[in-house]
């Protein structure tokens, strides 16, 4: 299992990304597969980044919007999950007490009355190179607005934290390359606001790294590092993830959203 201070080594920008394989069992992943398929909160998003999900999204919403959003799909999300001992809350619990002994408060991001959820579920369905186009993750926090208490985690590491119930049988690769882009990096990309995406002519020379990854899995990465995902083979599998990003607000607050 994946180990708490490794997780915070990524937190404090001294890891970009971590894969730890058979993270949870087969049985766990195959439930929660069939309780996404099945969930009555099955969506396709359609805010440009194409994809199913069960759950909410910060991206391109106000803090009102989320987090109304967020307490409405609630139900949803739990039920991924079912009578299982969720490995999400399971990571969440751990790490919230290894920072307590340091005097670090883990929390879910709030607003006033309502807070976020522990995470999301998404298939991505990208019909390009990739299934998910090349992105950032910190554009879309810094650009959050001021009504977030999130967007303070944009001063740190962003860390995406990533569950893989479901891996198809070739492709779907989590690939990260070795730049992380500036202000100005988006600005000549046309993408301050989102983060997504970077064309591949403005990647082509840059190295970059495969996550090759099954069912099972967890993994871990600074989201300010360009990373996105390899087209996968079609049929089979579906690749589904549970998903959440976390990062300090402050020395001694870190935040967890979707």
């Amino acid at each position: 299992m994946i180990s708490t201070a490794e997780i915070i080594s990524v937190l404090k920008g001294e890891i970009t990304a971590l894969h730890v394989g058979q993270a949870f069992s087969p049985e766990t992943a195959e439930e929660i597969t069939a309780n996404f398929l099945r969930n009555r909160g099955l969506k396709e998003r359609k805010d440009g980044v194409p994809g199913q999900y069960v759950g909410a999204s910060h991206y391109r919403k106000d803090a009102t919007a989320y987090f109304a959003e967020a307490e409405s799909v609630r139900p949803f999300v739990e039920a991924l999950f079912g009578d299982l001992l969720d490995p999400v809350r399971g990571l969440f619990d751990a790490l919230r007490r290894e920072l307590l002994r340091h005097g670090i408060e883990l929390r879910l991001a709030r607003s006033e009355q309502r807070q976020a959820n522990i995470c999301r579920a998404i298939c991505w369905s990208g019909a390009g190179a990739y299934t998910l186009e090349p992105h950032d993750d910190v554009a879309q926090v810094l650009c959050a607005g001021k009504d977030y208490e999130l967007s303070a985690v944009a001063n740190n590491t962003v860390v995406a934290l990533n569950f893989y119930p479901s891996m198809p049988e070739e492709g779907g690769n989590l690939r990260i390359w070795s730049h992380k882009p500036t202000a100005t990096d988006r600005r000549s990309q046309g993408v301050e606001a989102t983060g997504y995406p970077y064309s591949t002519a403005y990647l082509e020379t840059v190295p970059w790294h495969d996550f090759e990854l099954k069912g099972g899995d967890i993994a871990l990465i600074d989201g300010g590092f360009v990373h996105g995902v390899t087209q996968q083979s079609g049929g089979g599998k579906p690749r589904l993830l549970l998903n959440c990003f976390f990062g300090f607000a402050r020395p001694d607050l870190v935040l967890w959203w979707t």
